[in-house]
C-alpha cells in the first residue's frame, strides 16, 4: 500500500474503464458513488452495467485490416484502445475532467488514454502478465509450448501490457502471485488489494438444499457431495485432473453425487482441436468408466444456486494452473465448503493445508484421490476446518471490513498523485 498523506479529496470525479463494465469494480464503484464522487464508466458494446453509474458504451468496427498473424492480438488491443480514446475525448469536451482514471489493461483500452489525460493519474487493474516460463503458459505438460513459434505468440500477447507499464501510475492486484507476474522494476508501484467477498451475503447455511430437476434429486446439507465449479470446463482450471479421478473415487465412494458448474467454452486456454468441446473430449476418454447417474453438469448457474451447492456439499474440489485466482475458492471457503486444492501458488495464497482446507499437487492422482475421499468419509471430522476456512476469508478477504476500505483508500492515493 501506498504510504499516507492528509490528502482528503472532495467529491472526485472519477472515470472507470473496463470492457465488461463493472468487472472488478462492481463493489467499489457503488461505493465511491455513495460517499459522493461523481462516476463515468466506459465499456464495450455488451458491457452488463451497473444501476446508478452512467455508463458509455463504445463501438467497435466489424472488421479489422488483415495483418500478420503474431500482430493480430495487438491489434485488437489498438482497435480498442483507439475506440476508448475516441470516447474519453468526447467526454473531456463534453466537460467531464476526471481527478482519477480506474482501468484494466488487459484489452488494450488503456493504451492511448494518458494522451486524452495526460496529466490525470490513472489505477491500473493488474490482473495477470504472461509469461513464456513460471506460469500457466508451460505448466502442464500435456499442453507443452512445444516450439519457438508458441512461446513467441506468448511472448507478444505481453505487448500491450509491457507498453501499459511505462505510463504505470499506480496498479492493484487482488493477490501477491498476480502482483509478482509484474516486470520486477514496476512491482513497487503495485498494491495487493483483493476485490472483496461479502461474507455476510455469502455464509453457511445448514438449512440449504439442490434441486437437480433432470435426475429428479434434491440435495441437501450432509449428503455425499462433491463441488467442481469454473466459468468455463477447460485445462487452465483443471477439468481435464478431475474428470479422470471420477472412475476411481466413485468406485470408493457408492453413494457421492458429483456436481459440476461450468460452461462449455474457453476463457482462457486454446479449444481442443476438431471442434468438440473439453467436457466432450474427457467423456469421449472416458467413455464406460463414468457412473453417469452421479454425475450432473449444470452449465452455468446463478449466484444464489452457487453458493447454495457450496453450501451443501462435503468437499469442493478447485484446480489452477498457476494463474489468476478465481473468486469461487474464496466464496466456496465463506460458505463453510472444504475445499481440497491444487498446490499452486494462487491456491497456496489462501489455503494452509491442513488448516483452513488440503492442498494437493496438482498431477498427483492417487494423492487426489486419497485426500477427497478422507474428506468425504469423515463429514463430522472436517467442521473445524470448514469453521477455519470461513474465519479466513473474513479476517483476511471481507468486502466491507477488510478490502472496500483499502479500495477507497487506494483511489484516494492515487487520485493525490501529481502527473
Amino acid at each position: 500500500m501506498m504510504g499516507s498523506g492528509s490528502w482528503n479529496p472532495k467529491a472526485m470525479r472519477v472515470l472507470l474503464i473496463h470492457q465488461n463494465f463493472p468487472g472488478q469494480y462492481r463493489h467499489l464503484a457503488p461505493a465511491l458513488a455513495i460517499r459522493g464522487d461523481q462516476l463515468l464508466a466506459l465499456g464495450a458494446p455488451k458491457a452488463p452495467g451497473l444501476e446508478g453509474v452512467p455508463l458509455i458504451r463504445y463501438s467497435l468496427p466489424p472488421e479489422a485490416p488483415t495483418c500478420h498473424g503474431w500482430a493480430a492480438d495487438f491489434q485488437t488491443k489498438c482497435v480498442r484502445a483507439q475506440a476508448v480514446a475516441q470516447l474519453a475525448a468526447q467526454c473531456r469536451e463534453g466537460g467531464f475532467h476526471p481527478d482519477v482514471v480506474i482501468g484494466h489493461p488487459g484489452w488494450g483500452e488503456l493504451l492511448a488514454i494518458k494522451d486524452v489525460f495526460p496529466h490525470v493519474p490513472v489505477l491500473h487493474q493488474l490482473e495477470w502478465v504472461y509469461a513464456t516460463e513460471g506460469g500457466d503458459c508451460d505448466f502442464d505438460p500435456e499442453f507443452p509450448l512445444a516450439s519457438w513459434e508458441s512461446r513467441t505468440r506468448v511472448r507478444l500477447r505481453r505487448a500491450h501490457q509491457l507498453l501499459a507499464f511505462h505510463d504505470l501510475d499506480w496498479a492493484w492486484a487482488p493477490t501477491q502471485w498476480q502482483a509478482a507476474s509484474a516486470p520486477a522494476p514496476f512491482r513497487e508501484r503495485i498494491s495487493v488489494v483483493h476485490e472483496g467477498i461479502d461474507t455476510e451475503a455469502i455464509s453457511p447455511d445448514g438449512e440449504a438444499e439442490v434441486q437437480l430437476q433432470r435426475a429428479g434429486l434434491t440435495l441437501r446439507a450432509g449428503d455425499e457431495v462433491l463441488t467442481f465449479a469454473v466459468r468455463n470446463l477447460e485445462p487452465y482450471r483443471g477439468f481435464h485432473t478431475f474428470l479422470r479421478l471420477l472412475p476411481e473415487l466413485q468406485r470408493r465412494r457408492p453413494q457421492l453425487q458429483v456436481v459440476v458448474v461450468g460452461g462449455d467454452g474457453v476463457s482462457y486456454g486454446p479449444p481442443p482441436e476438431g471442434g468438440a468441446t473439453w467436457r466432450q473430449v474427457l467423456l469421449k476418454e472416458l467413455a464406460g468408466q463414468l457412473d453417469l447417474q452421479r454425475l450432473h453438469f449444470v452449465g452455468t448457474v446463478s449466484h444464489p444456486l452457487l453458493h447454495r451447492l457450496f453450501r451443501i456439499c462435503r468437499a469442493h474440489a478447485y484446480l489452477s494452473y498457476p494463474f489468476v485466482l478465481s473468486w469461487s475458492l474464496l466464496e466456496a471457503m465463506a460458505c463453510g465448503a472444504v475445499v481440497v486444492g491444487s498446490a499452486t501458488p494462487p491456491v497456496e495464497e489462501v489455503i494452509r493445508d491442513g488448516d483452513n482446507g488440503y492442498l494437493v499437487e496438482f498431477f498427483d492422482r492417487d494423492a487426489w484421490l486419497d485426500q477427497l475421499e478422507q474428506v468425504l468419509a469423515d463429514p463430522e471430522g472436517q467442521r473445524p476446518i470448514a469453521s477455519r476456512a470461513r474465519q479466513s476469508v473474513v479476517e483476511r478477504y471481507d468486502l466491507r471490513s477488510v478490502c472496500l476500505p483499502q479500495q477507497l483508500a487506494l483511489v484516494d492515493q492515487v487520485a493525490a498523485i501529481r502527473c
